[in-house]
């Protein structure tokens, strides 16, 4: 779904009183049992999943066996739900899970980039060094991909085969929390190259609300997303990056909330106590508004969030060159219809 059709305005950019820029997106906001519980724009248009799916993804390092096999802490199963920045700690921790897995980092199929961690990109630059696949910022999801090949006995040399058992292991739980059939996915390929799928916004919102509420749900599958996500919650400064919004989300709430960003302005959330599930997509794929426009969606559902984390995160500044604030992002006054 492309443009800006179906959408509403989500938030709003100012510039010295005066609205500079506007994002539109669009919200669902359902139940573990699928209800539709509020929606702003059109909640059913289809989108990849990208990044916001690696709880998903990761749910099956702790079904294959594979976190018990390997004695993975909950540092490492966080890593493997991130989207890392690369830095000194993260490298360190996918470093730890490959020699848990006797592997090195030529296992991984992640590709490389520069690390998003100045340090790091800094200390690798003085040291004359390229990055590895490890700075990879998918490389803590990859690791936890190989740990479940080898706890399934499978290939780890084409692990990222839409056929490939850890795959179908992956797609079999992304059917079962969304109840998106697998016959109805919308096959991709992400940016580190692992498969990804495109569904309904209205059904990425109740597989989040099914991490922290999975009610029916096979047993073992039960208890996979009961580790994952207090493993996020235990260590959210490995499943994003110190300071950023989405670790400070789920640091500061104390794990009430459990985010993951992904790419092209997709934000996905659970709120615990409320057992709801939100997915938020902004059409321009702008990733600025998510902070304001999130926090807004959680304080309408009525989930009690900290005062350092509204202070810091409900208004982000626009600042300019002298780092005088000159503006700020702000949520626009966007409608939430509420369902009956």
């Amino acid at each position: 779904m492309g443009g800006t059709d179906g959408c509403v305005a989500l938030a709003r950019v100012t510039r010295d009183g005066v609205v500079e820029s506007t994002h539109f997106g669009r919200v669902a906001v359902c139940s573990p049992d699928g209800r539709l519980l509020a929606s702003a724009g059109t909640p059913d248009g289809v989108q990849f999943w990208r990044s916001s799916s690696k709880p998903i993804q990761a749910l099956s390092v702790v079904t294959s066996g594979a976190a018990d096999d390997f004695g993975l802490s909950e540092r490492e199963l966080a890593v493997c739900c991130a989207s890392h920045s690369g830095s000194a700690m993260h490298v360190a921790t996918v470093r730890g899970i490959l020699g848990k897995l006797g592997l090195d980092e030529s296992a991984l199929r992640c590709g490389t980039h520069w690390p998003g961690d100045t340090a790091e990109r800094n200390r690798l630059i003085v040291a004359g060094e390229e990055p590895s696949p490890v700075h990879n910022n998918c490389s803590g999801k990859h690791s936890g991909m190989l740990a479940t090949c080898l706890a399934l006995g499978a290939d780890p040399a084409d692990y990222l085969a839409h056929e490939h058992p850890v795959q179908r292991l992956i797609a079999m739980h992304m059917s079962l929390l969304s109840e998106v059939p697998t016959a109805d996915f919308v096959l991709g390929r992400d940016g580190c190259g692992a498969p990804t799928v495109a569904m309904p916004l209205s059904a990425m919102a109740r597989a989040c609300a099914r991490l922290v509420a999975p009610g029916d749900l096979p047993e073992e599958l039960c208890g996979a997303t009961a580790r994952i996500t207090a493993a996020m919650a235990a260590a959210p400064e490995m499943v994003s990056s110190v300071g950023s919004f989405n670790t400070e989300l789920m640091r500061l709430t104390g794990g009430a909330v459990i985010a993951k960003g992904g790419a092209e302005g997709l934000f996905c959330m659970a709120a615990r106590e409320r057992a709801i599930g939100i997915a938020l997509k902004v059409a321009d794929g702008s990733g600025r508004a998510h902070a304001p426009v999130a926090l807004e969606l959680l304080r309408r559902a009525k989930v009690e969030l900290p005062e350092e984390l509204v202070e810091r995160f409900a208004r982000p500044p626009v600042t300019n060159c002298h780092r005088d604030q000159v503006g700020q992002v702000e949520p626009a006054e966007f409608t939430l219809e509420m369902m009956a």
